[in-house]
């Protein structure tokens, strides 16, 4: 079964603020590596955010930076993706991703378990 599943997207308007979920299923991923990837139409899949097993360590693509936040509850085996000053040009599918071996994998578009996106729109 599907493994990752991300909710929270929706229609937006410039400025506005938005927080995705991603809650696994069928396994704990607490011990994981997570992280949010975005594909807008007619683009390639981009990254956008990852954090390491243990919350410590986190990773942000420069167009994001300082806008959006990724945390983790591994209690609650949760991942959020915190996402304030929306722009236009953040709309795109966002999926979750998740991977056993660090956050370079995930950073590296390569995690080995994937959610299956949730749509962000924002208007300008």
């Amino acid at each position: 079964q599907v493994q990752l599943v991300e909710s929270g997207g929706g229609l937006v308007q410039a400025g506005d603020s938005l927080r995705l979920s991603c809650a696994p299923s069928g396994r704990t991923f607490s011990s994981y590596a997570m992280g949010w990837f975005r594909q807008a139409p007619g683009k390639e899949r981009e990254f956008v955010a990852a954090i390491s097993w243990n919350g410590v360590s986190t990773y942000y693509a420069d167009s994001v930076k300082g806008r959006f936040t990724i945390s983790r509850v591994n209690a609650k085996n949760t991942v959020y993706l915190q996402m304030n000053s929306l722009k236009p040009e953040d709309t795109a599918v966002y999926f979750c991703a998740a991977d056993p071996n660090g956050s370079s994998r995930i950073r590296a578009s390569i995690a080995d378990y994937w959610g299956q996106g949730t749509q962000v729109t924002v208007s300008s």
